[in-house]
């Protein structure tokens, strides 16, 4: 076979993919999804599971497979040639799916299905997946008019096509800046593995000194340790003016300015055609959140009870400042400063500290003992095709040794990749004809330090948790026993809900059991003293105000801002984030600040209107672990009921009856507050 990506008998053929594979793989497999549906369109008898669904699955997980692999690669790989090919292939996969989304003829054949005689007592995979199917429908325009279906399906394209631009503005405007030193004392207290991983990227450029980057692995350690005052402006100024026109770079055609007010006014004309208010209200469609008031009467709530600790510990700060570091005031690029020298005062020890002991094997390895403690599975490293010699391979198996899931895992931070940590499918379960099971496969990605001058890579204990979340997700994707493609997994599991297995798994980052064994001191080869852990675990909940109400802060915006109903400037955007900022905010930002620029969860991600469900998975998560606390955080037993219940159903059923099953009630905000150090009645 000539083309990898049209090859479907095993896992991608990532080692011979190249850019010039994408276009011809997109636009025969979009032909050959439009000849199916015309013969679909075409059946005279009454259309079933088998004759209907089935065949309409195969031909869009074909195409859903292949985009996966050139989207994956597109953001982990990205150049220019993948770029342009990734692009010009963008249009032609948006088009087919939002032009299936109004196909009259398939409507009415989900419309049949769901009038079959019997329909009832089909198994609840199958009755579900065509229920979402005829809400999709009605979401994807299949209702509208002949005129304003044109219009809906052209503005599907367009901000498919304003999402990949945005995404590229802040990944070129991120890789494109370099602050360069050449003294090392202004670099005083930056991280020595830090220093060495900049010098290596000036000495890739035949420069001097030390690279500095805004990627996290070197952008967070400098601005929480570096002593120098004006380094720090420098970087923060950097960092939260890409992709804007006050940027560092000085490039127009990465301000992602235009780029918000469009995305926009299209969401609005969007919602507006299919009979909503606003986006707010047509995203809520398809969450557990009922209306847009409902979510933000939740994000208002928790403002209400967090803030008052957010303010305590803003003032903690500012008085430690002024009267051991002579700061007279605290700007935002002091506070992650300030915030770590009072943390080594208060606690006596520092996340430097704790990183030497989380070595990347150790930590991977421990994050595998606790699937096999509370699931009963293995995991090991196995064999496949890698599109880099970093990245790396893994299967699950059960107890039997039978094949569970697959998954990629790529750790480290580079330049041709995207920034942050996701999950992503790259093969869905479902079931082929009556015996054979599709077996599932993910990729994880992070953005972590790479190993350097020899030494294992080292994670601080938050990307311990960052890789445990994204774990977690991919747990939800592998562990589904649900056989229905569009149930299968996380898809049809409602966007509020979906951060509820990989929230879940952060909390074993803080049990002892759990963590004593996967550390192993990068020098010493000890494992991390229970002492250290006692502070680690004294420190859990410092400032956890501050980072409670800087998530609120990202999800009152996101929700106020398509909550709106007309078409918005720049200026307006910034002015919105204001009022939000004074209402939850406790300290402020400058006002060159343009974060809006760089949020790409809400503008290039699925989040629009949807941030707030960070906060909500919380509330389930936090319920969830609670059942591990009260009978022992590796129960086996638990851990089955969680695996039955939340992992395996998918989008099976709605996610509350799936959290009540597993907790058999109705979730609670009590355990999210006492997690984070915070009495429900403060």
């Amino acid at each position: 076979m000539t083309n990898p990506l049209l090859d479907f008998s095993g896992l991608p053929r990532f080692a011979t993919v190249r850019p010039e594979h994408i276009e011809p793989a997109a636009d025969g497999l979009v032909a050959a999804g439009r000849a199916t549906i015309e013969r679909l369109a075409a059946l005279d008898e009454t259309p079933t599971w088998e004759s209907f669904v089935e065949p309409l699955d195969d031909a869009n997980e074909r195409l859903a497979r292949m985009w996966a692999q050139a989207s994956h690669l597109n953001a982990v790989v990205n150049s220019p040639a993948m770029r342009d090919a990734y692009n010009a292939a963008l249009p032609k996969v948006t088009q087919y799916f939002s032009e299936q989304g109004q196909d009259q003829r398939l409507h009415a054949g989900f419309r049949a299905l769901r009038a079959t005689q019997g329909f009832d007592a089909w198994p609840r995979a199958r009755r579900r997946h065509v229920d979402n199917e005829l809400r999709d429908f009605r979401l994807g325009g299949a209702e509208l008019p002949p005129p304003e279906k044109a219009q809906f399906l052209a503005i599907q394209e367009e901000l498919a096509k304003l999402g990949a631009k945005f995404s590229e503005n802040v990944l070129d405007a991120t890789n494109a800046f370099g602050l360069y030193v050449t003294e090392a004392s202004e670099l005083s207290g930056v991280p020595e593995d830090v220093m060495e991983a900049a010098a290596q990227a000036a000495k890739a450029e035949g420069r001097e000194g030390w690279k500095l980057t805004l990627h996290m692995p070197c952008y967070q350690p400098v601005m929480q340790y570096a002593d120098d005052r004006g380094l720090r402006e420098r970087m923060y100024a950097a960092n939260v003016t890409r992709a804007s026109a006050l940027s560092a770079q000085g490039r127009p055609e990465w301000n992602n300015d235009a780029n918000i007010v469009r995305i926009l006014d299209l969401r609005a004309q969007a919602a507006r055609l299919l009979g909503y208010s606003t986006y707010a209200d047509l995203s809520l469609a398809t969450k557990m959140a009922s209306s847009p008031a409902q979510a933000l009467e939740f994000l208002d709530d928790l403002a209400t009870r967090a803030r008052p600790f957010a303010q305590r510990d803003m003032e903690e700060v500012r008085a430690f400042a002024r009267g051991q570091l002579g700061m007279d005031e605290v700007h935002a690029w002091d506070v992650s400063y300030a915030s770590e020298k009072l943390r080594q005062q208060r606690y006596a020890f520092s996340e430097q500290e704790v990183k030497r002991y989380f070595t990347e094997d150790e930590v991977i390895a421990g994050m595998f003992r606790v699937v096999k403690a509370i699931y009963g599975l293995d995991v090991r490293p196995a064999q496949a095709e890698l599109y880099r010699d970093d990245v790396r391979f893994f299967e699950i198996t059960d107890g039997e040794g039978g094949l569970v899931g697959r998954f990629y895992m790529d750790l480290y931070a580079r330049d041709n990749k995207r920034g942050g940590a996701w999950m992503d499918d790259a093969i869905n379960r479902r079931r082929l004809g009556h015996r054979r099971v599709q077996t599932p496969v993910a990729f994880l990605t992070c953005n972590f330090s790479a190993p350097v001058a020899g030494n294992p890579a080292l994670f601080t204990h938050r990307e311990v948790a960052t890789l445990f979340h994204e774990f977690g997700h991919g747990l939800h994707q592998l562990l589904t026993q649900v056989d229905e493609l569009g149930v299968s997994g996380i898809n049809g599991v409602e966007w509020d809900a979906v951060e509820l297995p990989s929230q879940f798994m952060e909390n074993f980052c803080w049990e002892w059991d759990v963590v004593a064994p996967m550390t192993r001191h990068v020098e010493t080869g000890g494992r991390m003293p229970r002492g250290l852990f006692d502070k680690l675990l004294a420190a859990k909940n410092f400032q956890s105000g501050m980072g409670f109400v800087r998530q609120l802060e990202f999800a009152l915006f996101d929700m106020r801002l398509h909550a709106l109903a007309g078409s918005q400037a720049p200026e307006g955007v910034l002015a919105l984030l204001d009022e939000v900022r004074a209402k939850v905010a406790v300290f402020d930002v400058p006002a060159y600040n343009r974060f809006p620029n760089q949020f790409s969860h809400i503008f290039a991600g699925g989040y629009a209107a949807g941030y707030y469900s960070y906060k909500w998975a919380e509330v389930l998560s936090s319920d969830a672990f609670g059942a591990f606390e009260e009978a022992g955080v590796l129960n086996p037993e638990v851990g089955a009921r969680f695996r039955r219940e939340i992992l395996a159903s998918g989008g099976s059923r709605p996610a509350l009856e799936s959290f009540v099953a597993f907790r058999g009630r109705k979730p609670r905000i009590d355990a999210l507050l006492r997690h984070n150090g915070m009495m429900a009645t403060a």
